[in-house]
């Protein structure tokens, strides 16, 4: 992916609306938040922190080419009783958002201000947003899905050869 594309011209028209909602509702909660851009091999993500530390990053949006996920940076022990957080690592845990609409759920709510409480550094009320670039992979996957092909429906590629798996199961 060539540098400098916006988020419009390297992903789905959908998942770009959608990324820019969800961008949106997270500055609306986190006025004073740092915006941490990190456009990854696998994803652009997004993270909402307190301080230019990646480290102090309380939450983050990540897009992938067929859904947005929101993290909870520091998830270790951050109590999910609705069993809604995805994601075997012990630090960070994730939630799908196939809509903006999801970031206002009560169980979604209840981890965000359980994540904000719990956060190494809280949100500075008297902060000011901004919105920082701190790293662009020069290797990008790309983030449009596959088009689909004629062997999709055989596994086999014109050679005979298996066809390379689809998408993660979400």
């Amino acid at each position: 992916m060539e540098r400098g594309k916006s988020a419009e011209a390297k992903y789905d028209g959908e998942i770009a609306d959608l990324a820019e909602a969800i961008r949106g509702e997270m500055r609306k909660f986190y006025p004073t938040a740092l915006e941490l851009v990190y456009d990854n091999y696998n994803a652009l993500v997004i993270g909402f922190g307190p301080t230019e530390r990646a480290s102090e990053a309380v939450f983050s949006i990540a897009l992938y080419p067929k859904w947005v996920s929101l993290f909870f940076l520091q998830a270790k022990g951050l109590p999910d009783p609705d069993g809604i957080l995805k994601g075997s690592g012990s630090v960070a845990k994730h939630v799908v958002l196939t809509s903006p609409d999801v970031l206002h759920y009560p169980a979604v709510r209840a981890l965000m201000r359980e994540a904000e409480e719990r956060a190494k550094v809280g949100f500075d009320p008297n902060g000011e947003h901004r919105l920082i670039i701190k790293s662009v992979s020069a290797k990008q996957r790309p983030r449009r899905p596959a088009e689909k092909d004629s062997t999709a429906h055989t596994g086999k590629t014109s050679k005979g050869k298996k066809a390379l798996g689809g998408a993660r199961a979400l």
